[in-house]
């Protein structure tokens, strides 16, 4: 273990050498790497202290390692893959690129696993080199020379499936009538089976966060949502989304004949030992039934405070409020802006064996050690609020409610915090200080909202720059307009776009990560909350306090080289 740390701190460093961290983020990188047993590097680049890129070539010069790029772009002859079983390759994350005198190269993502490169020698039973690759690239390099294409699989399946069925059959014209044998006869065809599990398949291991079955006049569509953005995965003929649906409604068990009225259900998978949980939604359409299916990993959740993207000072704030034994912690925004994922990041931060932790959401995203997690049923009018009187009577520490819908939930949220609980919830605002405007129009009294609102975090996410394609560029001057910029504000300033490659599938973009706007409560805002004042006024007198806002937090990432002007500007829109 000592030699083990011994190497982490070489390689820290080296980065300092280089001045790419301080003394302060390796110590706090250091730390966390303790805490959580993920690899030094790795908590690094999740903390936006340095690229993936620079990442690998630090790692191939300290261990003197031979570095490779373009995995998916060689020729890699067909005799060389059967040498690694494609089992092998996704479990260890290694690619087979080369054979010379008997020794065959092979690039991994991880060179210091000593346990792996002994193993290697043993299962593959010959010589074995060692080259460094980045996981991305060798995951690509995986789908492409091993697994066939999924639109060519997807077609030949789809001829089966035409082939397999008469016309009637599928049929699905508004207002037609199929019988239910004919429904299950679809469902469980061996083509369509195949088809849906493979579509499944495809979203879970591109990370995608939702799926979509789209029935329009002329065209029936498949698409799924990666980092943000829909992007298009076939359209099938308009002759089989009936097949489609069922299957998916069988899976889910569903009411299969009834495609009149909307339902809702779940598909629980395993892919690669890690617990999928998919909720189902159906909805009638004039040209048939959507269906949308939202994918939840249901694996541990290990994000902290800096993996989400928070800059030093507010996540010194955030950390200061929430080791506190009482009061209200808000996150706001849309749908979709990763106020889940920023409550977890919290919650881990202070998930110990010394407080009980009890959550109530809708519906469970994570399964996560240690705490008690509670779902809501709306059918049997188990809501927010009947969960959360029932949740006090459990002596929790800490509640987590997943959203703060109503007048009565709030008033039950409070009067745990008045009661000595730490709460944390969210709200759906355009900024931190539209929450407290949204609790007054609630009814909330202001002097309660005093007594417990410790502190309020609106968030976006943007997407993050690909690593391996950005490209520096002079922004025109209406792009700067966009952002109310000035080139006199720029000066001085890099500025980098999205261009595209094979490791982000062209998009220009890798992942993504959260903007933030922390309002703390200080003296200044008090009596305005006691007035009433307008989420304006607010505002302006948190600005004065050194509150940095959503844009500006924005700004600073595209500074950093993070992510592009385009990213923030759409993601900031609503903001003034």
């Amino acid at each position: 273990m000592e030699l083990k740390n011994r190497r982490y701190r070489l390689f820290g460093q080296l980065l300092l050498e280089k001045s790419l961290i301080d003394q302060d983020q390796l110590e706090g990188a250091l730390a966390r790497q303790k805490k959580s047993g993920k690899l030094l590097g790795d908590i690094l680049v999740d903390s936006g202290f340095i690229g993936r890129g620079e990442l690998l070539g630090l790692l191939s010069e300290q261990a003197n390692i031979e570095k490779v790029s373009g995995l998916d772009e060689m020729e890699i002859d067909k005799n060389i893959l059967a040498k690694v079983p494609i089992s092998l390759a996704k479990a260890c994350k290694i690619f087979p690129v080369k054979e010379k005198d008997g020794i065959l190269t092979i690039a991994v993502a991880n060179p210091f696993d000593m346990r792996l490169v002994s193993d290697l020698h043993f299962k593959l039973g010959q010589a074995v080199r060692i080259v460094m690759a980045e996981e991305k690239e060798i995951e690509s390099a995986i789908n492409r020379f091993y697994i066939r294409k999924d639109k060519d699989t997807i077609g030949g399946l789809v001829e089966a499936i035409e082939k397999q069925m008469s016309l009637a059959q599928l049929n699905t014209g508004e207002g037609s009538f199929v019988d239910l044998e004919i429904l299950k006869d679809m469902a469980s065809k061996q083509p369509v089976v195949k088809l849906v599990n493979l579509i499944l398949l495809k979203a879970v291991n591109e990370r995608a966060s939702d799926l979509h079955f789209e029935p329009f006049d002329d065209v029936y569509k498949i698409r799924y949502r990666v980092n943000g953005t829909l992007k298009d995965l076939v359209h099938p003929p308009q002759s089989i989304p009936l097949a489609i649906s069922s299957r998916i409604k069988v899976l889910a068990n569903l009411d299969i004949a009834e495609r009149r009225l909307p339902q809702d259900g779940r598909i629980l998978m395993v892919v690669d030992e890690k617990k999928i949980d998919i909720r189902v939604s159906t909805l009638p359409t004039m040209f048939g039934e959507s269906v949308v299916l939202r994918i939840l990993d249901k694996g541990m959740v290990n994000l902290s405070l800096d993996q989400v993207g928070l800059a030093r000072e507010d996540k010194a704030k955030l950390m200061d409020i929430i080791k506190k034994p009482n009061g209200i912690i808000l996150t706001t925004g849309p749908t979709g802006s990763g106020k889940t994922t920023a409550l977890y990041s919290c919650i881990n931060e202070i998930n110990n064996i010394d407080s009980k932790i009890i959550t109530v959401e809708d519906p469970v995203e994570y399964n996560v050690f240690g705490i008690i997690q509670v779902p809501i049923k709306p059918k049997i009018n188990l809501d927010f609020a009947r969960v959360l009187r029932h949740i006090l009577r459990q002596d929790p520490d800490i509640i987590l409610v997943g959203e703060i819908r109503d007048a009565e939930t709030a008033k039950i949220a409070i009067q745990a915090s008045l009661t000595g609980h730490l709460v944390l919830s969210t709200l759906h605002t355009n900024d931190a200080a539209g929450a407290i405007t949204r609790l007054v129009n609630m009814g909330i009294e202001p002097f309660l909202i005093v007594s417990t609102l410790r502190l309020v975090m609106a968030q976006r996410l943007v997407r993050v720059l690909c690593d391996s394609c950005k490209e520096r560029y002079v922004p025109a001057a209406n792009e700067l307009a966009m952002l109310e910029m000035t080139e006199k504000d720029c000066e001085g300033k890099v500025f980098y776009r999205a261009k595209g490659c094979s490791l982000c599938e062209g998009s220009g973009y890798s992942s993504r990560t959260g903007i933030f706007e922390v309002l703390s409560m200080t003296k200044e805002i008090t009596p305005l909350i006691m007035k009433k004042a307008s989420t304006d006024a607010i505002r302006k007198s948190a600005m004065a306090a050194g509150m940095v806002t959503l844009r500006q937090c924005g700004i600073n990432k595209i500074f950093q080289g993070v992510t592009s002007i385009d990213e923030v500007a759409k993601q900031t829109l609503d903001y003034k």
